[in-house]
Protein backbone atom coordinates (compact mmCIF):
# COMPACT_ATOMS: atom_id res chain seq x y z
CA UNK A 1 0.00 0.00 0.00
CA UNK A 2 1.52 3.16 -1.25
CA UNK A 3 2.18 6.00 1.73
CA UNK A 4 -0.60 8.15 0.86
CA UNK A 5 -3.06 5.52 1.15
CA UNK A 6 -1.73 4.36 4.52
CA UNK A 7 -2.32 7.74 6.13
CA UNK A 8 -5.81 7.80 4.57
CA UNK A 9 -6.76 4.43 6.39
CA UNK A 10 -7.48 6.50 10.34
CA UNK A 11 -8.69 9.18 8.47
CA UNK A 12 -11.39 6.59 6.95
CA UNK A 13 -11.86 5.06 10.60
CA UNK A 14 -12.33 8.62 12.35
CA UNK A 15 -14.98 9.59 9.53
CA UNK A 16 -16.71 6.28 10.07
CA UNK A 17 -16.75 6.71 13.68
CA UNK A 18 -18.37 9.79 13.46
CA UNK A 19 -21.30 8.72 11.10
CA UNK A 20 -21.68 5.85 13.55
CA UNK A 21 -22.56 8.37 16.25
CA UNK A 22 -24.78 9.93 13.61
CA UNK A 23 -26.89 6.76 13.07
CA UNK A 24 -27.23 6.62 17.07
CA UNK A 25 -25.86 3.19 17.39
CA UNK A 26 -22.20 3.78 18.49
CA UNK A 27 -20.22 1.21 19.76
CA UNK A 28 -23.10 -1.70 18.26
CA UNK A 29 -21.25 -4.83 16.76
CA UNK A 30 -22.09 -6.66 14.22
CA UNK A 31 -24.23 -9.03 16.92
CA UNK A 32 -26.58 -6.24 18.06
CA UNK A 33 -29.87 -6.47 16.73
CA UNK A 34 -30.06 -2.49 16.09
CA UNK A 35 -26.77 -2.33 14.21
CA UNK A 36 -28.24 -4.99 11.79
CA UNK A 37 -31.32 -2.78 11.74
CA UNK A 38 -29.12 -0.06 10.55
CA UNK A 39 -26.98 -2.09 7.86
CA UNK A 40 -30.59 -3.25 6.53
CA UNK A 41 -32.08 0.17 5.86
CA UNK A 42 -28.58 1.22 4.16
CA UNK A 43 -29.56 -1.49 2.17
CA UNK A 44 -32.75 -0.63 1.27
CA UNK A 45 -31.46 3.35 0.82
CA UNK A 46 -29.11 1.36 -2.08
CA UNK A 47 -31.56 -0.58 -3.65
CA UNK A 48 -34.11 2.35 -3.94
CA UNK A 49 -31.03 4.70 -5.18
CA UNK A 50 -30.22 2.64 -8.17
CA UNK A 51 -33.85 2.95 -9.47
CA UNK A 52 -33.37 6.52 -9.36
CA UNK A 53 -30.27 5.89 -10.98
CA UNK A 54 -30.90 4.31 -14.18
CA UNK A 55 -34.77 5.14 -14.40
CA UNK A 56 -35.95 1.44 -13.09
CA UNK A 57 -39.41 2.14 -12.60
CA UNK A 58 -39.38 5.45 -11.49
CA UNK A 59 -38.50 8.75 -13.21
CA UNK A 60 -34.71 9.03 -13.35
CA UNK A 61 -33.53 11.37 -10.93
CA UNK A 62 -29.64 11.42 -10.51
CA UNK A 63 -29.34 14.45 -7.64
CA UNK A 64 -31.73 12.20 -5.53
CA UNK A 65 -29.77 8.61 -6.16
CA UNK A 66 -26.75 10.37 -5.47
CA UNK A 67 -28.20 11.41 -1.73
CA UNK A 68 -29.46 8.33 -1.15
CA UNK A 69 -26.37 6.97 -2.01
CA UNK A 70 -25.02 9.04 0.17
CA UNK A 71 -27.44 8.40 2.86
CA UNK A 72 -26.33 4.73 2.51
CA UNK A 73 -22.55 5.56 3.04
CA UNK A 74 -23.16 7.36 6.12
CA UNK A 75 -24.71 4.57 7.45
CA UNK A 76 -21.27 2.53 6.62
CA UNK A 77 -23.05 0.95 3.45
CA UNK A 78 -19.79 -0.15 1.07
CA UNK A 79 -22.18 -0.16 -2.01
CA UNK A 80 -23.53 3.38 -1.29
CA UNK A 81 -19.58 4.30 -1.56
CA UNK A 82 -19.04 3.05 -4.28
CA UNK A 83 -22.14 4.04 -6.48
CA UNK A 84 -21.62 7.51 -5.40
CA UNK A 85 -17.86 6.93 -5.81
CA UNK A 86 -18.81 5.92 -9.47
CA UNK A 87 -21.32 8.84 -10.06
CA UNK A 88 -18.53 11.28 -8.88
CA UNK A 89 -15.68 9.91 -10.85
CA UNK A 90 -17.96 9.80 -14.58
CA UNK A 91 -19.73 12.70 -13.60
CA UNK A 92 -22.87 10.72 -14.08
CA UNK A 93 -25.65 13.31 -12.42
CA UNK A 94 -23.14 15.07 -10.65
CA UNK A 95 -19.75 17.20 -11.28
CA UNK A 96 -16.84 14.97 -12.05
CA UNK A 97 -15.13 15.26 -8.68
CA UNK A 98 -11.85 12.53 -8.97
CA UNK A 99 -10.57 13.19 -5.40
CA UNK A 100 -13.73 12.83 -3.75
CA UNK A 101 -14.55 9.24 -5.87
CA UNK A 102 -11.13 7.94 -4.77
CA UNK A 103 -12.06 8.40 -1.40
CA UNK A 104 -15.18 6.65 -1.72
CA UNK A 105 -13.42 4.12 -3.67
CA UNK A 106 -11.02 4.08 -0.53
CA UNK A 107 -13.67 3.63 1.80
CA UNK A 108 -15.35 1.05 0.47
CA UNK A 109 -12.50 -1.30 -0.55
CA UNK A 110 -11.47 -0.72 3.10
CA UNK A 111 -15.03 -2.59 3.90
CA UNK A 112 -14.01 -5.32 1.41
CA UNK A 113 -15.81 -4.14 -1.82
CA UNK A 114 -14.14 -5.95 -4.80
CA UNK A 115 -15.00 -3.26 -7.65
CA UNK A 116 -14.26 -0.42 -5.66
CA UNK A 117 -10.47 -1.77 -5.27
CA UNK A 118 -10.23 -2.40 -8.50
CA UNK A 119 -11.20 1.14 -9.59
CA UNK A 120 -8.56 2.61 -7.17
CA UNK A 121 -6.34 1.88 -9.63
CA UNK A 122 -7.69 4.79 -12.01
CA UNK A 123 -8.64 7.21 -9.46
CA UNK A 124 -5.47 7.94 -7.94
CA UNK A 125 -4.23 8.54 -5.14
CA UNK A 126 -6.62 9.72 -2.86
CA UNK A 127 -6.30 12.80 -0.55
CA UNK A 128 -9.34 12.26 1.94
CA UNK A 129 -11.26 14.83 0.32
CA UNK A 130 -14.80 13.21 1.26
CA UNK A 131 -18.08 15.21 0.11
CA UNK A 132 -20.08 18.02 1.48
CA UNK A 133 -22.61 15.33 2.06
CA UNK A 134 -20.32 13.21 4.37
CA UNK A 135 -18.92 15.98 6.34
CA UNK A 136 -20.50 15.35 10.27
CA UNK A 137 -23.19 19.05 10.99
CA UNK A 138 -21.17 20.73 13.76
CA UNK A 139 -24.22 20.06 16.24
CA UNK A 140 -22.69 16.33 16.01
CA UNK A 141 -19.76 16.60 17.38
CA UNK A 142 -21.26 18.83 20.35
CA UNK A 143 -22.10 17.47 24.24
CA UNK A 144 -25.83 17.37 23.16
CA UNK A 145 -25.42 14.78 20.46
CA UNK A 146 -28.03 12.09 21.29
CA UNK A 147 -26.08 8.59 22.26
CA UNK A 148 -28.34 6.16 21.97
CA UNK A 149 -25.90 3.24 23.46
CA UNK A 150 -26.20 5.33 27.21
CA UNK A 151 -30.17 5.95 27.17
CA UNK A 152 -30.82 2.47 25.47
CA UNK A 153 -28.64 1.28 28.37
CA UNK A 154 -30.82 2.99 30.96
CA UNK A 155 -34.10 1.03 29.67
CA UNK A 156 -34.81 -1.78 31.89
CA UNK A 157 -34.95 -5.93 31.03
CA UNK A 158 -39.07 -5.20 29.14
CA UNK A 159 -38.19 -2.13 27.20
CA UNK A 160 -34.67 -3.28 25.61
CA UNK A 161 -36.09 -5.72 23.31
CA UNK A 162 -38.80 -3.32 22.64
CA UNK A 163 -36.14 -1.17 21.09
CA UNK A 164 -34.55 -3.81 19.41
CA UNK A 165 -38.04 -4.69 17.75
CA UNK A 166 -38.72 -1.30 16.63
CA UNK A 167 -35.06 -1.21 14.95
CA UNK A 168 -35.42 -4.22 13.21
CA UNK A 169 -39.05 -3.60 11.57
CA UNK A 170 -38.22 -0.28 10.58
CA UNK A 171 -36.14 -1.29 7.54
CA UNK A 172 -39.22 -3.20 6.39
CA UNK A 173 -41.21 0.09 5.82
CA UNK A 174 -38.39 2.12 4.38
CA UNK A 175 -38.25 3.99 8.09
CA UNK A 176 -34.73 4.95 9.02
CA UNK A 177 -34.26 2.85 12.40
CA UNK A 178 -32.88 6.08 13.88
CA UNK A 179 -36.17 7.66 12.75
CA UNK A 180 -38.17 4.93 14.43
CA UNK A 181 -36.76 4.70 17.79
CA UNK A 182 -36.81 8.66 18.12
CA UNK A 183 -40.68 8.72 17.98
CA UNK A 184 -41.12 5.73 19.97
CA UNK A 185 -38.81 7.25 22.76
CA UNK A 186 -40.76 10.37 22.45
CA UNK A 187 -43.98 8.88 22.07
CA UNK A 188 -44.03 6.04 25.00
CA UNK A 189 -40.60 5.90 25.99
CA UNK A 190 -40.23 2.44 24.81
CA UNK A 191 -43.29 1.37 27.35
CA UNK A 192 -45.50 -0.95 25.81
CA UNK A 193 -48.22 -0.63 28.21
CA UNK A 194 -48.20 3.76 27.96
CA UNK A 195 -51.89 5.15 28.29
CA UNK A 196 -52.29 8.29 27.31
CA UNK A 197 -55.41 10.72 28.40
CA UNK A 198 -56.83 10.65 25.13
CA UNK A 199 -56.76 7.09 25.31
CA UNK A 200 -53.60 6.89 22.65
CA UNK A 201 -52.06 3.25 23.47
CA UNK A 202 -48.25 1.52 23.78
CA UNK A 203 -45.18 1.98 21.86
CA UNK A 204 -46.16 4.42 19.07
CA UNK A 205 -49.15 5.85 21.36
CA UNK A 206 -52.11 4.45 18.46
CA UNK A 207 -55.19 6.03 19.28
CA UNK A 208 -58.16 3.99 18.14
CA UNK A 209 -58.70 5.52 14.95
CA UNK A 210 -55.09 5.66 13.98
CA UNK A 211 -54.95 1.91 14.80
CA UNK A 212 -58.48 0.98 12.79
CA UNK A 213 -56.77 2.98 9.28
CA UNK A 214 -53.95 1.31 9.98
CA UNK A 215 -55.19 -2.72 10.36
CA UNK A 216 -54.35 -2.79 14.07
CA UNK A 217 -56.50 -5.38 15.27
CA UNK A 218 -54.51 -5.81 18.81
CA UNK A 219 -53.24 -2.34 19.86
CA UNK A 220 -51.39 -3.58 23.12
CA UNK A 221 -49.73 -6.34 21.23
CA UNK A 222 -46.21 -4.95 20.98
CA UNK A 223 -45.39 -5.94 17.28
CA UNK A 224 -48.81 -4.87 16.21
CA UNK A 225 -48.75 -1.57 17.82
CA UNK A 226 -45.04 -0.82 16.16
CA UNK A 227 -46.48 -2.04 12.44
CA UNK A 228 -49.48 0.06 13.16
CA UNK A 229 -47.48 3.30 13.97
CA UNK A 230 -44.93 2.66 11.37
CA UNK A 231 -47.25 1.94 8.54
CA UNK A 232 -48.55 5.64 9.31
CA UNK A 233 -44.85 7.02 9.62
CA UNK A 234 -44.02 6.14 6.09
CA UNK A 235 -47.12 7.29 4.52
CA UNK A 236 -46.81 10.97 6.57
CA UNK A 237 -43.28 10.63 4.73
CA UNK A 238 -44.64 9.89 1.76
CA UNK A 239 -47.71 12.72 2.27
CA UNK A 240 -45.05 15.34 3.27
CA UNK A 241 -42.49 14.47 1.07
CA UNK A 242 -40.09 13.44 2.93
CA UNK A 243 -40.27 16.95 5.38
CA UNK A 244 -39.61 14.66 8.73
CA UNK A 245 -40.89 17.98 10.33
CA UNK A 246 -43.98 18.07 9.20
CA UNK A 247 -44.12 14.05 9.31
CA UNK A 248 -43.22 14.10 13.09
CA UNK A 249 -45.85 16.98 13.65
CA UNK A 250 -48.58 15.33 11.61
CA UNK A 251 -48.14 12.05 13.90
CA UNK A 252 -48.58 13.78 17.26
CA UNK A 253 -51.23 16.38 16.29
CA UNK A 254 -52.76 14.82 13.01
CA UNK A 255 -52.42 15.33 8.99
CA UNK A 256 -55.33 17.72 9.31
CA UNK A 257 -53.52 19.78 11.24
CA UNK A 258 -50.63 20.31 9.48
CA UNK A 259 -52.54 20.62 5.71
CA UNK A 260 -54.83 23.90 8.05
CA UNK A 261 -51.72 25.51 9.30
CA UNK A 262 -49.64 25.35 5.93
CA UNK A 263 -46.46 23.85 7.93
CA UNK A 264 -45.90 22.75 12.23
CA UNK A 265 -49.14 23.50 13.60
CA UNK A 266 -48.57 26.36 16.56
CA UNK A 267 -49.21 23.93 19.43
CA UNK A 268 -46.77 24.31 22.35
CA UNK A 269 -47.31 20.67 23.09
CA UNK A 270 -46.57 20.30 19.36
CA UNK A 271 -44.05 22.23 18.81
CA UNK A 272 -42.05 20.77 22.04
CA UNK A 273 -42.54 17.07 20.51
CA UNK A 274 -40.87 18.07 17.03
CA UNK A 275 -37.78 19.69 18.76
CA UNK A 276 -37.46 16.17 20.91
CA UNK A 277 -38.12 13.88 17.96
CA UNK A 278 -35.24 15.64 16.08
CA UNK A 279 -33.36 16.31 18.81
CA UNK A 280 -33.21 12.46 18.53
CA UNK A 281 -33.15 11.50 14.80
CA UNK A 282 -30.67 14.39 14.10
CA UNK A 283 -32.49 13.80 10.56
CA UNK A 284 -34.58 16.56 8.42
CA UNK A 285 -35.07 14.74 5.08
CA UNK A 286 -36.18 10.99 4.29
CA UNK A 287 -36.75 9.15 1.03
CA UNK A 288 -40.22 8.48 0.99
CA UNK A 289 -42.18 6.37 -1.61
CA UNK A 290 -44.52 8.46 -3.90
CA UNK A 291 -46.57 6.46 -4.73
CA UNK A 292 -48.28 5.66 -1.16
CA UNK A 293 -50.52 9.48 -1.60
CA UNK A 294 -50.62 12.76 -3.44
CA UNK A 295 -48.47 14.99 -1.81
CA UNK A 296 -49.95 16.92 1.11
CA UNK A 297 -50.67 21.09 0.12
CA UNK A 298 -48.57 22.01 3.13
CA UNK A 299 -45.59 20.78 1.37
CA UNK A 300 -46.05 23.48 -1.64
CA UNK A 301 -46.44 26.37 1.08
CA UNK A 302 -44.15 25.84 3.79
CA UNK A 303 -40.71 27.39 3.37
CA UNK A 304 -39.28 24.24 5.79
CA UNK A 305 -40.56 21.40 2.95
CA UNK A 306 -38.71 21.65 -0.30
CA UNK A 307 -39.81 18.68 -2.38
CA UNK A 308 -36.76 17.00 -2.95
CA UNK A 309 -36.96 13.59 -1.70
CA UNK A 310 -33.63 13.71 0.98
CA UNK A 311 -31.30 16.30 1.76
CA UNK A 312 -28.24 15.21 3.35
Amino acid sequence: MNPARKKMLPRVLGLAAILSMACALCGAVRADPLAEAFAAHARYLSRQAVAYEHGEGVAKEPARAAAMYCEAARLGDAEGMYALGWMYANGRGLPRNDAYAATLFAMAAYLGHEHAKRMMRYTGDDVGEVPECLQPPPHLLSAELWDATRILATLDARRRPIAELVAALAPEYGVSPRLALAVALAESALDPLARSPKDAMGVMQLIPATAERFAVQKPWEPEQNIRGGLRYLRWLLAYFRGDVRLAVAAYNAGEGAVDRHGGVPPYPETRQYVDRVLGLAQQHRHPYDHSLVAPSPAVTVAPQAPRQALAP
